[in-house]
């Protein structure tokens, strides 16, 4: 099927959301049993941790751990943010950084100015974006010292909708950042997948919120099909990702191939589909990927693909380079659970 849905369902119980790009999986959403990334704590601070610049707080749903602390001491209330989800056995990681954001506007304490994402180029749709941002600030301020940043999906036909997501942050925020309370307590709660689905997958799409939309849209099938290490690529190629406690081991296969160039092709095949399999799969963290053999000369190719492909993720993946046996070296954020602990 050619164009974009969006499947809105539940996956053993759980909310989840699937976009599904011209027939294929392109990213799915599952919510955990922890808390969601973007929510918003009113912690307590109680004791740094010595040589790591760090301090353990207290909160409502178990420790968090806030990094780079500056003159806080223990008792002390502090508004946070989670960042991501928490590893087996550690703390929940935060921010002092706010974020208030919807599909349309992100508020940001701390860092004044209106902005519009550099992904609108039109200078005439900037402006337009620009008047609808202040007429919005004349009906509401946002708190002291905040900024505002209009996101790539807004367009100066929905000037209205715009309007009302900068009013609904604006005072999402204000409300947060006034808040005087000396308990730990859950100020809000991070979007679910249903949430994060209409605030992040803003190209037009079918919206399809019916129960049963993943097995009529092959979410289903998808989904068993990442179950598995082994992944088909085009060309008669495979690419095997394991998981391990450490890092994540990618070991590239050129088939039945035996062509001079099928390692050069195998590798393009791999690092072409390898962001969304790590983004279906939620996988971060350390990732070594051994490629299938070919010529050193070819490596710069493969590397420079591979930094082309994750110039259109969200989730920040830095590549490190090549080791001496001729390893690729990745680092991505953990910025979601693994999906198989999910199904």
């Amino acid at each position: 099927m050619k164009g974009n849905v969006i499947a809105l369902d539940h996956v053993n119980g759980r909310e989840a959301a699937a976009l599904m790009v011209d027939g294929q999986l392109y990213d799915v959403l599952i919510d955990a049993d922890l808390p969601r990334p973007g929510a918003i704590y009113r912690a307590i601070a109680d004791r740094p941790v010595k040589g790591q610049g760090g301090m353990f707080l207290t909160t409502p749903d178990g420790t968090a751990f806030l990094r780079q602390v500056k003159g806080l001491r223990a008792g002390e209330p502090l508004i946070v943010q989670v960042t991501g989800y928490a590893e087996p056995g550690k703390a929940i990681p935060v921010t002092q950084r706010l974020l208030f954001k919807s599909r349309y506007a992100i508020v940001t304490p701390g860092a004044p100015g209106i902005n519009i994402s550099r992904q609108i180029r039109d200078e005439e749709v900037r402006e337009e974006l620009l008047a609808i941002a202040h007429d919005a600030l004349t009906e509401t301020q946002l708190p002291e010292g905040a900024g505002l940043i209009l996101r790539s999906s807004c367009h100066p036909d929905e000037a209205d909708t715009i309007m009302d997501d900068i009013l609904s942050m604006a005072t999402l925020a204000s409300t947060v950042l006034s808040d005087s309370g000396t308990t730990p307590e859950l100020l809000v709660e991070g979007d679910g997948p249903h949430a994060l689905a209409w605030r992040e997958w803003t190209d037009p799409a079918q919206v399809d919120p019916e129960p049963g939309s993943f097995d009529s849209h092959g979410v289903t099938d998808a989904l068993e099909d990442l179950a598995y290490d082994r992944v088909a690529l085009p060309g008669g190629y495979t690419m095997i990702i394991e998981p391990t406690s450490a890092l994540v081991a990618i070991d590239v296969n050129t088939g039945n191939d035996t062509s001079p160039a099928a390692g050069l092709k195998a590798n393009m095949a791999a690092m072409r589909d390898l962001p969304r399999q790590l983004r279906l799969r939620g996988l971060g963290g350390q990732i070594v990927i051994d490629p299938a053999p070919c010529a050193k000369k070819d490596r710069r190719q493969v590397e420079g693909l591979l930094k082309s492909v994750l110039k259109r993720e969200p989730t920040e993946t830095i590549v490190a380079g090549w080791t001496t046996l001729g390893l690729l070296e990745l680092q991505r954020k953990r910025d979601r659970i693994a999906l198989k602990g999910l199904l």
